[in-house]
């Protein structure tokens, strides 16, 4: 059974994060990733999704092992003094935990520290948190990362 994407991420900020909560929703970008990279096992390099009327979205496969993917998801803005990426999201990808977890994250709109400063739990949980809203908004804006959309699937998880 699908779960609405908001539901439980709303139950999450209501109650504050725990352990438990930062593994769920490690899985639930795992969905939502996959959702917007549907052939992320096949892809390498440096891929663009480009969605009328939105910012062009950014993917560079880092990574490919056996069990995980290390991917930079950003968007990039030409300023007047020079380039930016802004969000700037490295995730490492857990192929058979299923998860999804926020390595660095460089962005302008949520104050956050450093993954490891203390507290170390709510600060992951907030960048995850962060991360999970953004990738569902690369969805319902239309992005996708493909190389064969002959071989695209159903979507994982209901998005709207």
């Amino acid at each position: 059974m699908q779960r609405r994407a908001g539901n439980h991420i709303q139950a999450l900020i209501d109650r504050g994060p725990r352990v438990g909560d930062l593994m769920t929703l490690c899985e639930d970008n795992y969905r939502y990733l996959l959702n917007l990279v549907p052939q992320l096992r096949r892809l390498q390099g440096r891929h663009c999704s480009t969605s009328a009327d939105h910012q062009d979205l950014h993917l560079v496969i880092v990574e490919q092992t056996p069990y995980t993917t290390l991917i930079r998801l950003t968007y990039h803005f030409t300023l007047e003094n020079g380039a930016t990426s802004d969000p700037d999201a490295l995730l490492r990808v857990y192929h058979d935990a299923r998860q999804v977890e926020v390595e660095d994250l460089r962005q302008q709109a949520l104050p956050t520290k450093r993954v490891y400063e203390a507290p170390g739990l709510l600060n992951k949980w907030r960048l995850n948190l962060f991360v999970s809203r953004w990738l569902i908004f690369c969805v319902r804006q239309g992005h996708v990362f493909v190389d064969d959309v002959s071989a695209l699937r159903q979507p994982v998880c209901d998005l709207t």
